[in-house]
């Protein structure tokens, strides 16, 4: 991640493959992006991908077998983990799956991202 959108200007961090961002500025190669923290940096639009992730921001999150406060738990992830996001669901849940590949539902309070 970068000050200014050229591959010569100051790098500011290295994020993860899955570090999930919102695009605020399209420019030709690059993207001014926000992270969960709010900042804001750029990055070459190349390293972009095109899944769409969100990152738990509560200290743990319960994921659900299905989209309800009453359902069977699923997993839980802690603060800071990427979950990929799968589809929206209905009121305020989100469908999402772990990288080890579970799948769940989670309240959208819970992430960042989507």
């Amino acid at each position: 991640m970068y000050d200014a959108p050229s591959a010569k200007a100051k790098p500011l961090f290295v994020v993860g493959k899955y570090y999930p961002v919102e695009i605020i500025v399209n420019l030709d190669q690059w993207a001014k992006v926000r992270d969960s923290s709010g900042g804001l940096a750029w990055i070459e639009k190349k390293s972009l991908a095109d899944a769409r992730m969100v990152v738990v921001t509560v200290p743990r999150a319960d994921v659900r077998q299905a989209a309800d406060a009453n359902a069977p738990l699923a997993f839980q992830a802690e603060r800071d983990v990427v979950l990929e996001l799968v589809e929206p669901a209905a009121a305020g849940w989100l469908k999402v799956r772990h990288r080890d590949g579970q799948v769940g539902y989670v309240l959208a309070s819970q992430v960042w991202g989507a």
